[in-house]
Formats: structure tokens, sequence, C-alpha cells
């Protein structure tokens, strides 16, 4: 047994047994205070109220002139709330994962959290249509239904996806804990990056926080959906696995090796045709003699089909001599 660090690395002799979230009366609870708050933001934006009032102050702030410095690093750190590099990142960590426990359970949940997320989150950004900072054109507008798709914020319910889907994902309490803490901070600071940026109103971040939050905590709701799917995938590798081992497997040839040839059979019997075998005459006047040669029956004669067997387009045998006169 390797008792070195590395030992973690290497594959389970079989699946563990995980414990699957199931949507508990705290996470219910938490799931209908999160939609609450969502509805909230919802309306106070379509009202025009003091959330919007405070949108325009904050983009009227201008925090990326105020503390140009940071704009370089932010930059780069925004990244971590884009959908494609933060989906192959914790895809390939996942698919390491599925490896290792032998199961799809964790590239199934990113797959559904995901879909989820394109559903709900792009589905809102179209029906509301809020213009950015960068292209509002009254200010004080709420800037709804004018053609945008900024509200809520992508980046940040990405991220609070994407990043939480690790915790969610945790086969300990103490790794849950401090993976939801991790998500947290990234999913914040990526928030409130997208804001000095000025990509984005504060509102639009408050909601993609909510957004992301709903995912996750509905999660459990979904899990009978890949404990299925799963079991779908598994089942059709073990029927291609065994229409595989039923195949005979094709040898191959090289290249200039021998190829396989077609052999002349001849027929089996209870005796063979006679050979003659021409002997030479002693004298000249005399007729030449002819030694018949017979062959024994084979002991154990093979029975044949009828088939007419394969042969040769000349005969091996030589010709059946006749009898030489001396001149």
């Amino acid at each position: 047994m390797r008792t070195d660090i590395f030992a973690r690395l290497d594959r389970e002799p079989e699946p563990p047994k995980i414990e699957i979230p199931r949507m508990s009366r705290t996470r219910l609870a938490l799931f209908g205070g999160t939609s609450a708050f969502y509805l909230a933001i919802v309306v106070a934006v379509l009202v025009s109220s003091w959330l919007v009032t405070l949108d325009w102050k904050v983009m009227l702030f201008r925090p990326y002139q105020q503390w140009p410095e940071l704009h370089a690093t932010l930059d780069y750190f925004v990244v971590l709330g884009q959908r494609g590099p933060t989906a192959v990142m914790v895809a390939a960590w996942l698919g390491w994962r599925s490896w290792r426990q032998h199961t799809l359970r964790p590239l199934l949940a990113l797959g559904a959290a995901l879909l989820l997320l394109n559903a709900t989150v792009g589905a809102v950004k179209l029906g509301l249509g809020r213009l950015g900072p960068h292209y509002a054109t009254q200010i004080g507008s709420a800037e709804m239904f004018a053609g945008g798709d900024i509200f809520p914020s992508g980046h940040t319910a990405n991220a609070v996806v994407t990043w939480g889907i690790l915790a969610y994902l945790a086969t300990t309490p103490r790794a849950r804990r401090y993976l939801s803490a991790l998500s947290a901070v990234v999913a914040l600071g990526v928030g409130l990056t997208t804001v000095y940026l000025g990509t984005h109103w504060l509102s639009d971040v408050l909601l993609g926080w909510a957004a992301g939050l709903l995912i996750l905590l509905g999660l459990p709701w979904c899990e009978p959906l890949i404990a299925r799917a799963e079991a779908v995938v598994f089942a059709v590798r073990e029927q291609l696995r065994a229409r595989r081992r039923g195949q005979a497997p094709s040898l191959p040839v090289a290249a200039g090796g021998p190829r396989p040839g077609v052999y002349q059979q001849r027929p089996l019997g209870a005796e063979e045709e006679p050979v003659r075998e021409p002997v030479s005459a002693a004298g000249g006047g005399r007729a030449a003699t002819v030694r018949t040669t017979l062959t024994q029956p084979r002991p154990h004669a093979v029975v044949r089909s009828e088939r007419t067997p394969v042969t040769s387009a000349g005969s091996r045998r030589p010709p059946r001599s006749r009898p030489v006169t001396g001149g």
C-alpha cells in the first residue's frame, strides 16, 4: 500500500459512498428567501426606486478612474467569471474526479447546473432587455426593455455556479465549508469587479448573485434525473463492451509478410487412385513392364461433404504410360 502523498491520485478500487445533498428544510428556507430577494430586486429596478438611483451614483463615480492602478489586475481577475475558461477548468477537475471515483455524477451535475444557468439567466436577460452603463441614454432611467442583455449579470451568476459546484460536490463537511467560503469570495470579487470596470450596474450584480445561488440551492431536485442519466450511460457502455467482446479479433498482416492462401484438397476415400510409374525396359525387343503401386486404404478416413473438391488447372500426376515396343 502506498503511503506517500501521490497515493491520493490513484484510482479508487470501487466507487465510494458519497452522501448526495437532499432538499432539507434549511435548504428550502434558503431557496424561498433567495427567491424573495430575487423578485424584490427586479421590482425595485422596474419601478425605478432608490436602487436605480444608487446604480447611477456608482456609475457616475467611475471607480476605474478613481483607482486606475487596479485596472490591469482586475482585467485578468474578471476572467474567473467568464463561461468558457471557468467551465473548462472546472470540467477538467471534475472529469478527473469522475474517473477516480467510477462515477459520472460530478460531470453530470456540472452540466445540469450550466444548463439551468443558461436557460434562466438568459431568458431574464432577453426578457427585461436592460442596457448597460456604457450604453445608457438618460440619467436616472432604469434603461429597461431597450434591447440590452445586462440584467442580471452573467459573469456574477456564472462565478457563483461554476465555483460553487465544487462545494456542492465536496465529499466531506470540512471540504464543503472551505470550498463554500472560497467560491463566495471569488463570486463576490467578480461581481464587484464588473462594477469597477463599468460593465454592469450594481443591481445587475445583486441579481446575478441571487440567480446563481438559486441554481445551487435547487440542484438536489435534479439528482434523480442525474442518477437516471448516469445509469443510461453506463448501460450503453456495457452493451458496447459486450458487443466488442463478441466479435472475433482480426489478425493484422504486416506489409510484405505472408498472405493467407487457398490450399488444394484431395478427396479422401477408402483407397486412392493407383499411381502408375514407368519402368525402363531391360531389352530392346521386349515390351517394358509397368509396375503398379497401390496405396493402402487410410484406417481413419474423415467423411467430407459432397462438394466438388478444389483442383488446380493442371494435374500433378504423370500421364499414364503405354507399353513401349522395341524397334
